[in-house]
């Protein structure tokens, strides 16, 4: 059985381009694979950012923690096994100011854990989430996918890939203001398009 785990970070509730390409990837996924799992979690509706109180919480023995640090580090234990049951990761990442929205950057500080997500070995850094696959949604007003404004997609590959997925996949309905039609019907095509 296939586990899928969908991330949405767009603040939109509704009208969300890459709310209804991550639909799309899932009706795509699950038509395949019917006896799929599906795990959503919408980030714009919060997450705690990481502070010294984290930090303070994450290198503190799980057995040794405040009642404080075991809630405080039960938030990043939460997310990252949700991602480790993951076969395949469905990120809705809609671009804002060039860049990933702010819920999607906090969840990569939370799971992006040294000894549960990744690790250092002499030759460098090791990712753990090694066997997965991602599937990228992306959206933006006006700017271009993969452009040299565009800071979110080579963002969030790179952390996928410092975290050990390197099976990624991206549909774009980029630059949309320039033709919107033409965008949403070139990335619903990616979608149809994709292996499921």
């Amino acid at each position: 059985m296939t586990n899928i785990l969908r991330l949405d970070a767009s603040i939109k509730p509704a009208g969300s381009i890459s709310r209804r390409l991550t639909d799309r990837v899932l009706a795509r996924l699950t038509e395949a694979q019917p006896d799929a799992t599906v795990t959503s979690r919408d980030l714009a509706s919060g997450l705690p950012a990481i502070d010294a109180a984290w930090i303070g919480a994450i290198f503190t023995p799980a057995e040794a923690r405040t009642t404080e640090q075991a809630a405080i580090a039960a938030v990043s234990d939460t997310l990252i096994a949700e991602v480790k049951a993951a076969d395949v990761v469905v990120i809705g990442l809609p671009i804002y100011n060039f860049g990933t929205p702010a819920s999607l950057k906090t969840w990569f500080d939370h799971i992006a854990r040294k000894g549960e997500t990744f690790t250092y070995t002499e030759a460098g850094p090791q990712g753990l989430l090694t066997g997965k696959r991602a599937i990228i949604a992306l959206s933006s007003d006006g700017t271009r996918f993969g452009s040299e404004i565009d800071f979110a997609s080579g963002y969030v590959r790179h952390m996928l890939g410092f975290l050990g997925i390197t099976d990624v996949d991206f549909v774009a309905a980029d630059a949309m203001v320039f033709g919107p039609e033409e965008a949403l019907a070139k990335a619903e095509g990616q979608v149809d398009a994709l292996a499921a």
